[in-house]
């Protein structure tokens, strides 16, 4: 913690930042090498998104009194419209901005690698994914790497079968783990407590860990599985307990996207929070077209925890929001 009138001082060494710096110049030669063209998109945008476990900060511009302006929380929405008007193969490093996140692994701005492949699918985007994190993390990257389903996860940690467990199997579950909902908790809110604090953290032990086939209700704007509709095309990336990165088999079709934003704002009404607006350029984007693609977002500071020893993601940021 800082000491009154020390806030003012870096919290991440001198070390630390070069270290940053080469993984930031080692990741553009990784897409260079790869012919992926790097993008800027911007951080002020007209839509929040609408997912329930995010939360997006609203900004006020005196050029445009009166209109509501978030700071992006993902450069996703903005690369699909590029993708949409043939950007071709594209990625992104920038900063995003998510409210109500603070502790040894989060802070509210944080840094986010984010890359779409054309033509590309969730299998070969895990071998890419793999091998930048390898390229980040050189001799820490650990030796082996594994791919286990959501399921099969899932069950191994806590004995329970995601898919087909009832309400009250997932409660009694979560009870032992020190979350005790209400009988109006939706069974996605048990499903991400356990992942969060039994499943997640024994995940990547020694090993990169991707987890697929995450259960449909958890989509987000990846496609369904074609030959289980229970699951959606997506993964995640895990070391040490931690998670790394989110990927999707991108889902191109406006009407269920405009669906999915729907049903999101549906819960954020029974939870009283806001109602997030619809971005209609991105929804405008995939009805003219998103090519067939898939695409992820790879947490850079944690990666950088990883490549340094860092415990707190504070010693990997020059000035987190605490003391920006």
């Amino acid at each position: 913690m800082s000491t009154p009138g020390a806030d003012w001082r870096p919290s991440a060494t001198r070390e630390r930042l070069q270290s940053r710096a080469a993984l930031l110049a080692r990741a553009r030669g990784f897409f260079a090498a790869r012919g992926v063209l790097e993008v800027d998109t911007p951080l002020v945008v007209n839509a929040p998104v609408s997912d329930v476990h995010i939360h997006s900060a609203s900004v006020t511009l005196e050029a445009r009194p009166g209109a509501p302006l978030y700071l992006h929380t993902s450069p996703e929405y903005a690369m699909k419209r590029l993708l949409a008007g043939g950007s071709g193969d594209i990625y992104q490093i920038c900063h995003v901005v998510r409210g109500y996140e603070s502790g040894a692994l989060h802070n509210p701005e944080f840094t986010l690698i984010e890359w779409y492949r054309i033509g590309t699918d969730p299998e070969a985007l895990m071998n890419e994914v793999e091998a930048l994190v390898r390229e980040l993390l050189a001799e820490r990257a650990p030796a082996r790497s594994e791919r286990v389903s959501y399921v099969e996860a899932f069950a191994r940690e806590t004995g329970l079968d995601p898919l087909a467990a009832t309400a009250g199997e997932l409660a009694r579950a979560a009870a032992a783990a020190g979350f005790h909902g209400g009988p109006q908790t939706p069974r996605d809110e048990w499903l991400d407590f356990l992942m969060g604090a039994r499943v997640g953290p024994r995940l990547g032990r020694g090993a990169l860990t991707f987890v697929y086939g995450y259960p449909a209700s958890q989509a987000a704007l990846a496609r369904l599985d074609p030959r289980d509709a229970r699951v959606a095309r997506r993964f995640e990336l895990y070391c040490e307990g931690i998670e790394l990165a989110n990927g999707f088999h991108e889902l191109g079709v406006a009407d269920e996207q405009r669906a999915r934003f729907a049903r999101d704002n549906e819960e954020r009404r029974r939870q009283g929070l806001p109602v997030s607006p619809p971005d209609e350029r991105l929804l405008a984007a995939l009805a003219s077209g998103l090519p067939d693609c898939a695409g992820v977002a790879l947490g850079f500071d944690r990666t950088l925890m990883l490549a340094t020893a860092a415990t707190h993601i504070d010693q990997v940021l020059a000035f987190p929001t605490a003391r920006a």
